[in-house]
């Protein structure tokens, strides 16, 4: 099969920062295409009667705290523990969404640099301004020269009832598909969910299943 993977999530999640470096490698490598689909982890949490792993000062909320720096290490990424954890991430959601339709590869690089800024940067992707000064970095004005608003448009996106309900959209297509968490990978209508099932996805996407 050639059909693309789907990739779903939250960019407060950790794991999800780890897989979204190496994701599309990993398909590219196997001739496949990756469909990148931010989503909200409260919308997925409230809907399937979940909690967040690192809720409270349990045993696992302290052994997953551990994981995701041990997890980074062994993938061979950064990772600063963000001052502030988790963030409402609806506003680089929307904002990844808009860009979708303008430049899917613009859009692509800003979702990287979104996770880089929480994760490595420290930097509070909650912030409307601080996802438009991101999305500048990534040079979303010059590509979007041609429409004189650039940044301009996008921040009124970040606001608009339009992409709100794109958003909102993705969430309920997410839980449809049977999508539970972040990051959640589905291969040829196999589901895998975390970064440290990346192995088995490539193993997949090399034999054709198992």
């Amino acid at each position: 099969m050639s059909d693309p993977l789907d990739f779903y999530f939250d960019f407060s999640s950790p794991y999800g920062y780890l897989l979204a470096e190496k994701i599309d490698a990993v398909a590219a490598r196997h001739g496949r295409t990756v469909n990148w689909h931010p989503i909200l982890l409260g919308v997925i949490f409230q809907a399937t009667g979940s909690r967040p792993p690192v809720d409270g000062s349990s045993a696992k909320a302290k052994y997953v705290f551990n994981d995701f720096a041990r997890s980074a290490r062994f993938m061979g990424l950064p990772y600063n523990p963000p001052s502030r954890f988790p963030l409402p991430t609806q506003n680089a959601a929307r904002a990844c969404y808009w860009l979708q339709g303008q430049d899917a590869a613009l859009a692509r690089r800003f979702a990287l640099a979104v996770y880089r800024a929480f994760f490595v940067a420290d930097r509070d992707i909650s912030a409307p301004e601080v996802v438009l000064e991101i999305a500048a970095e990534q040079g979303v004005d010059r590509a979007l020269k041609e429409a004189p608003l650039g940044g301009d448009q996008l921040a009124a996106a970040l606001q608009s009832p339009e992409v709100k309900a794109q958003l909102k959209d993705a969430c309920e297509q997410a839980l449809a598909a049977g999508v539970f968490g972040s990051p959640h990978v589905i291969v040829d209508g196999e589901h895998f969910f975390g970064a440290d099932r990346l192995p088995q996805i490539e193993q997949w996407l090399a034999s054709g299943g198992f």
